[in-house]
């Protein structure tokens, strides 16, 4: 008879997953995926059911990594959430199995894991594309996207100046709260990313919160939230005028209504970059369009789940 999964908690995740061990995995998931080669990884675009009467979507997005004997899948919900509510916009499931057997190793939640591996995805395009002598950060937004971002930002580069804005005071104020480092509250967005060099929006919004004329020629920008064909978080100025580099030409073509509703054109996948492919062009105005992907749970979950193994041996 086959062994019940692992079921691994929020508090475990947390304590189990660094960013020091997960940031070298990212890239080399991200590269491996840009080559398209099977044996590396299959991860198609994922799949969404709209829960209309909740304002929300559920994903599902299924991994195979063959060399590396990974078989993963998540289940996501994410919820445009009205104001005030208490509810979390994201909700999070990820599921090893033996890609043998097709057993189901481990069950882990899933939400940590996300916020993890979606700001290490940033902070190695912060890392290739950001201008050299970058001094300032601007978060806008102040959800959990918001706090992890914060965190390995801050922990992988040396600002001299943070500032964020949030579309509330309350989340702002509850956002200072849950740091141990300081930040510049701002009272509008334009105040928060003007002159920044490094500009993150993880924001719920449906319309633009950051626009061209706004940005620091030469600035980075890194682009997380506007999960949706028909959102965006940036206007149109900025997504024709900058390089846009994304983690998936399917998926942003697919799904980012930033990429859509502008027209912009995709440079390069950041992949190609990390494998040399495509070059980072720091002296540009860059953009990262983030969606999120497969490969990038896969690994994290498969660290996470070796690093509980080892937990138990010693």
């Amino acid at each position: 008879m086959a062994e019940p999964p692992t079921l691994i908690s929020e508090r475990q995740v947390s304590s189990l997953l660094r960013y020091s061990d997960l940031i070298p995995r990212l890239e080399e998931a991200l590269a491996k995926f840009s080559r398209r080669d099977p044996s590396e990884a299959i991860q198609p675009v994922r799949s969404s059911i709209p829960l209309k009467k909740h304002n929300g979507d559920i994903f599902l997005m299924p991994t195979y990594m063959e060399n590396d004997g990974i078989f993963c899948t998540k289940f996501v919900s994410a919820y445009n959430r009205e104001e005030g509510s208490e509810l979390p916009s994201i909700q999070a499931t990820v599921v090893l199995l033996d890609p043998q057997s097709g057993r189901t190793m481990a069950v882990m939640e899933g939400n940590v894991i996300t916020c993890m591996r979606t700001a290490g995805a940033s902070a190695i395009s912060a890392k290739l594309l950001m201008p050299h002598k970058a001094e300032v950060l601007a978060i806008l937004g102040t959800g959990q996207q918001a706090l992890s971002h914060y965190n390995v930002f801050t922990e992988m580069f040396s600002f001299k100046e943070v500032r964020v804005w949030g579309h509330r005071k309350p989340g702002m104020k509850r956002f200072r709260r849950s740091i141990s480092g300081q930040v510049t509250l701002c009272d509008s967005a334009e105040a928060a990313v003007t002159g920044a060099d490094v500009i993150v929006t993880v924001t719920s919004s449906s319309e633009p919160v950051l626009f061209g004329r706004w940005v620091k020629a030469g600035a980075h920008v890194a682009a997380v939230g506007a999960h949706r064909p028909d959102w965006r978080e940036l206007d149109d100025a900025l997504m024709k005028e900058a390089v846009v580099y994304v983690d998936s030409r399917e998926g942003a073509v697919a799904e980012s209504g930033d990429i859509i509703l502008s027209g912009a054109q995709v440079f390069a996948e950041l992949g190609e970059v990390i494998s040399g492919g495509k070059p980072a062009l720091r002296e540009k105005t860059t953009v990262f369009k983030s969606l999120g992907m497969g490969v990038e749970d896969a690994v994290s979950a498969k660290l996470v789940f070796d690093q509980w193994k080892a937990t138990k041996q010693s």
